[in-house]
Parts: structure tokens; C-alpha cells; sequence
């Protein structure tokens, strides 16, 4: 049941990036013969006025056909409602439109997780040093002790979330000295660090304050507070994952994970917790449609940049036949590498069930 819940999280992704390049068309009065969700046979079809709206075997994918790509269709090629003869403006709209739809999906799933399921949080406030890491360590040199809570930052008191761990380091990385306010047996004291090194660190192993717990956030604009910087470090993280992945591919690559993968991570997340599925749900929104935003040919980020090259020739699109060209040798290549993650990604889960041997 969990595998089936991870596709069908995979395939209401989907959805929602076709149904943004869809709705981005039918708003501007653009016509659109087909939507489809998945890809192979055929299981189910309707055909609307326009539209033909279809229902395919494998859910992991889906496609917004246009008549301009179908030398079959019965609209005349001077029509000004097809895609190819509308103002770039327009053209971009439609095609940016999927990506745009992922980011809002991802926002909203982290700001209804963050409503119902809650965020992590400890019984109490503070941060605590569960170790000073040697003795020449400028935590140990300004005089921090193991067992030290740190209650605030520069005169900015913590709260209880976990999240507060990775808020410090991050300060403490970016600034000169930090002047911290610590409770250590009944006592409030002061204390004055001087990080070292780039990114600064102060020696010290940190822990939350009591006992991890979820508590769901009442205040609305708390949570849209909460969800917005949650939207922004997982934007922040996936961009540095690929940018790793593009400086230092020989050592990344094994990394990547293709849907065999993905579904299985997220089946694994379906049975242990619903906060899991929830965090899945929007990372993978969020690494659709940055994956999509690339400049790559068959990806959306490739037709923007032909749109833009046809802006920069002042409105000359390049020739039918070589945007074609690409656009065919691209899924050529994406097809080949996601059948390749598919296999390296099964043999993974076999061996790790124990059916052949590593």
C-alpha cells in the first residue's frame, strides 16, 4: 500500500505540472488537443470540445499536446489561438507555467504539514553544547562548558524548534564574534566567542534542549512565516545539489536517484511517518521543477531558451526543422539515462532484499 501511495504522490505531481501548462494556455485562449496523464496504453480517454483528456498505464509521467505539433489537426496554421503564433510573452507563460505550478504545490503542501502534523520542536527552550571539542577550541577558550544551554544569540532569544541548530551554525559561520547568553546550574551568564576558520566554527558538539516532539503552528502568519523559510532552504539545498552535481559529477552521480528510487524512499517515508511523506511530497515538487527550469532540450528550461534566442534575433524564431532536431536528440538522452537509473536503481533494491548476492 505504501508503494502505491509514493505513486501516486509521483503521478499527483505530475498532474500538477501539466495541469499549470494547461491552465496557463486555456487562460490565454490558446488551444490544447490534448492532456494526458502518464504515458503507454491508453486506459481511459474523453474527448471535450478542445481537449482530449486521457488516462495512460505508467502514471509516472504526462504531457500538454498543442495542434501545432500534429500535422493531422483541422485548425488552420494561421490561426492566432494556436501556441506557435502567439507573442513570445505568451509562449512563455505556457511553457514556465508547469514550473510555477510545482513551487506553489511544494509551498502549500509545507504550509498544510506545518498546520496539521506540526514542526519539531523539544520540551524547552535553548540550544545545549552536549561537548566542547578540545581544549583549545574557542568555545573552551571563552570559557563554555559541556552541559551549557545557550538561551539566545546577540540578544536574540531561541525558541524550541530543532531547526534552531542549523540557524546557529549558519550564524555562527557568517560572523566575526558571537556574544552568547547561557544558563548553566541556575545561573544566566555571558559569554563572548570568537569563531575560526571559514566557515567560522567554535568547537562544540550541540543537541536540542528535552525531548523532540511535533506541535502544530495556530497562528497563520507564523506558519507562512515558517513555511516560507522552509520553501527557501529546500530551493537553496536542491540548487547546491545540482550545482554539485554539474562541478563534481564522478563523485555525485551515485547519488542521483532515479523513480524506482524515489518511490522506494517515499513507500519507506508512507510507513513511518505522515511528516516524512509530507516533506517528500514537497522536495520532489521542488526538484521537478528546478530539474525542469535547466536549459536542457526536451526539458521546459530548453524551449524558454529558444524562446530567448528567438527574442535576441528580434523575433525570428531559429529554423522548425533544427529546433525539432534538438528537441528529439534531448529526450533521445533523457529517456536513455532515466531507463539506465531504472535498472541500476532495481538491481539496488533486489540486492538489497537478499534475492542476489552483493
Amino acid at each position: 500500500m505504501s508503494v502505491l501511495l509514493a505513486i501516486a504522490i509521483l503521478a499527483t505531481l505530475v498532474l500538477v505540472h501539466e495541469a499549470g501548462h494547461f491552465l496557463a494556455a486555456r487562460g490565454q485562449g490558446i488551444h490544447v488537443s490534448q492532456f494526458s496523464l502518464g504515458f503507454g496504453p491508453t486506459l481511459w480517454k474523453y474527448q471535450g470540445d478542445q481537449t482530449e483528456y486521457a488516462l495512460r498505464l505508467f502514471p509516472l509521467g504526462g504531457y500538454v499536446g498543442f495542434p501545432d505539433d500534429d500535422p493531422e489537426s483541422k485548425i488552420p496554421d494561421h490561426d492566432p489561438n494556436l501556441l506557435k503564433n502567439r507573442p513570445i510573452l505568451d509562449r512563455a507563460i505556457v511553457i514556465s507555467a508547469g514550473v510555477i505550478a510545482n513551487f506553489i504545490f511544494a509551498y502549500f503542501v509545507l504550509l498544510m504539514m506545518i498546520t496539521t502534523v506540526g514542526i519539531p520542536v523539544a520540551d524547552q527552550p535553548g540550544i545545549k553544547i552536549s561537548q566542547i571539542i578540545g581544549a583549545d577550541a574557542p568555545a573552551a577558550i571563552a570559557g563554555l562548558r559541556a552541559g551549557d544551554v545557550i538561551l539566545a544569540v546577540d540578544q536574540a532569544a531561541i525558541g524550541n524548534q530543532l531547526s534552531n541548530l542549523d540557524q546557529f551554525q549558519a550564524l555562527v559561520a557568517e560572523r566575526p564574534e558571537v556574544h552568547l547568553s547561557v544558563a548553566r546550574d541556575q545561573q544566566n551568564l555571558e559569554f563572548t566567542v570568537i569563531p575560526q576558520g571559514k566557515p567560522g566554527r567554535i568547537g562544540v558538539g550541540l543537541s536540542w534542549n528535552g525531548t523532540p516532539r511535533r506541535q502544530p503552528i495556530t497562528n497563520p502568519w507564523e506558519a507562512l512565516a515558517i513555511a516560507t523559510q522552509e520553501f527557501n532552504h529546500l530551493i537553496t539545498t536542491t540548487w547546491h545539489g545540482l550545482v554539485q552535481l554539474a562541478t563534481n559529477f564522478s563523485s555525485v552521480s551515485s547519488q542521483v536517484s532515479g523513480p524506482v528510487a524515489i518511490v522506494a524512499a517515499g513507500a519507506q517515508l508512507a510507513k513511518s511517518n505522515q511528516a516524512g511523506l509530507f516533506d517528500f511530497t514537497a522536495i520532489i515538487s521542488i526538484n521537478l521543477a528546478i530539474i525542469n527550469l535547466l536549459p536542457l532540450p526536451a526539458l521546459d528550461g530548453g524551449q524558454l531558451l529558444f524562446l530567448l534566442i528567438e527574442l535576441l534575433r528580434g523575433g525570428k524564431p531559429l529554423p522548425a526543422k533544427l529546433q525539432e532536431n534538438v528537441m528529439q536528440g534531448g529526450l533521445v538522452v533523457i529517456l536513455g539515462l532515466g531507463l539506465f537509473m531504472v535498472a541500476r536503481d532495481s538491481l539496488g533494491l533486489i540486492q538489497q532484499s537478499g534475492l542476489i548476492p552483493l
